[in-house]
């Protein structure tokens, strides 16, 4: 997620209480799998964007079981 200046090491401030939209940065759970991506949701499709080129898109299929944990509000980085 080094497009959403997420990086190795960040620490990453998660509000559950927020209804997860179109465009947010979300920690998802795909079939027991914890990823943080940013959501797609339109016309029916939902994906899981990845904001660095070395991930692959995540196309949601009907037999996957997806929850959505919670949205990314903050992102705490070293600056060393």
């Amino acid at each position: 997620m080094i497009g959403a200046g997420i990086m190795t090491g960040s620490t990453l401030v998660v509000d559950r209480s927020i209804d997860p939209r179109h465009g947010n940065v979300v920690i998802a759970v795909i079939d027991g799998q914890l990823t943080v991506k940013r959501l797609y949701k339109q016309s029916g499709i939902i994906q899981l964007k990845p904001e660095n080129p070395e991930y692959q898109v995540i196309t949601i299929s009907g037999e996957q079981d997806l929850q959505i944990w919670g949205v990314v509000t903050n992102v705490i980085s070293s600056l060393g």
